[in-house]
């Protein structure tokens, strides 16, 4: 099987590494198998797709919706890095996965609308599949809908033409769409309940919520129903890895 690429853009260490190890256990690959770069630290430069099984794309502080005088020079990078690489994925129909910061990105680059109408506290969401989720071999299995966590400034407010809608929640009508073989989730697929902790303590201070609401955020997620994670990272792989 040819390898995956891992996309991490999250400049904190123990939130990045945590994200990787989370990929690893939600996909079932090995390290050989999903290569990882982390473009908060390094430029992409030149990737060579063809040598890749598909792409997957972290989460992180950044938001795309930010007026551009707020962005850091690193963000900006991230984002042309990106931009340029989503060209390559969606003009190829390179099978492609972003999480979260994922829609955001994908979002923009396909022409949808991303801004803060439907931010989300930190929680665990309800997430219906729709009649199109059902039909896709990558949602097909949830069906029946599922609990994922969720915590985010910016969503999508307008889908990208020709985009299809996978899955909806009451809080955040996009919250899984694909354009092609790209697909993007507003909910975290990798995102167990050790994990979401680790993320909220690094990020008590990035605005998501007060940091004096912690703890109580803390115990509302462990009783949002989050018992496994929904097999949307593990299908990908299993739909589109090539031999």
């Amino acid at each position: 099987m040819r390898p995956f690429l891992f996309l991490g853009v999250r400049p904190e260490d123990a939130a990045a590494d945590d994200e990787y190890a989370a990929m690893l256990r939600a996909t079932r690959l090995t390290e050989t198998q999903l290569h990882r770069r982390r473009l908060d630290v390094e430029p992409l430069g030149e990737v060579d797709l063809a040598a890749y099984s598909g792409v997957l794309l972290g989460g992180g502080p950044f938001c795309v919706s930010d007026p551009p005088e707020s962005k850091s020079g690193q963000q900006l990078r991230v984002e042309a890095d990106l931009d340029r690489l989503l060209g390559q994925v969606l003009a190829d129909d390179i099978p492609f996965m972003g999480c979260c910061y994922g829609i955001g990105t994908l979002g923009r680059r396909t022409g949808a609308v991303v801004d803060t109408t439907y931010g989300e506290a930190v929680s665990g969401v309800s997430v219906r599949v729709t009649p199109e989720g059902a039909a896709d071999p990558v949602f097909a299995d949830l069906a029946d809908g599922f609990v994922a966590f969720t915590g985010h400034k910016e969503a999508i407010t307008r889908l990208p033409p020709g985009a299809v809608l996978l899955a909806t929640s009451g809080p955040a009508p996009v919250q899984a769409f694909r354009v092609g073989r790209a697909y993007a989730t507003q909910f975290h697929p990798e995102l167990d309940l050790a994990g979401l902790e680790l993320r909220m303590r690094t990020y008590a201070e990035y605005g998501y919520f007060a940091p004096d609401e912690l703890d109580d955020l803390l115990a509302m997620a462990a009783r949002a129903g989050v018992v496994t994670l929904p097999p949307v990272l593990r299908r990908f792989v299993e739909v589109y890895a090539r031999p």
